[in-house]
C-alpha cells in the first residue's frame, strides 16, 4: 500500500468517526444494562435446557 493511500484511508476514517453521533452517557449505560439484562436471560434460558437435556439423558442411560 503506498503511503499516499494509507495517508488518504487515515484521513478519510478521522473525517467518518467525526460524523458519528456518540450516545450520552445515560443512553450508554441503559444501553449496557439492556445487553447484560439479555445476556444472564439468555445463560439462564440455555442453562435451564442444559439442564433438562441432561436429566433427559441420564433417563434414557437408565433404561438400557
Amino acid at each position: 500500500m503506498p503511503k499516499n493511500a494509507l495517508i488518504n484511508y487515515v484521513a478519510n476514517s478521522y473525517q467518518e468517526l467525526r460524523k458519528v453521533t456518540w450516545p450520552t452517557r445515560n443512553q450508554a449505560l441503559r444501553l449496557t444494562a439492556i445487553v447484560l439484562g439479555f445476556c444472564i436471560f439468555m445463560a439462564l434460558v440455555i442453562g435451564l435446557f442444559d439442564g433438562l437435556f441432561n436429566m433427559a439423558y441420564k433417563f434414557l442411560l437408565t433404561l438400557s
